[in-house]
């Protein structure tokens, strides 16, 4: 049986890998109730493709750094 990648959970080396969000930053954001949201199995943290898509979606922003 075949899984829409969509459904994958990713550990957050993986994340790193596809995403490029370093695997602190996501310790980190996760701990001040930011950043993409996990999910805990057992002991281990995962995170849902569709998730960090839509985070990251939401950090667009139109404006202008100098």
């Amino acid at each position: 049986m075949q899984h829409n990648d969509s459904e994958r959970l990713l550990s957050r080396a993986e994340v790193q890998d596809r995403f490029g969000i370093g695997q602190r930053f996501l310790a980190d954001a996760h701990k001040r109730g930011e950043g993409p949201r996990l999910i805990r199995v057992g002991r281990l943290i995962r995170y849902r493709v569709q998730d960090v898509r839509a985070w990251i979606e939401a950090q667009a922003s139109d404006e202008v750094t100098r």
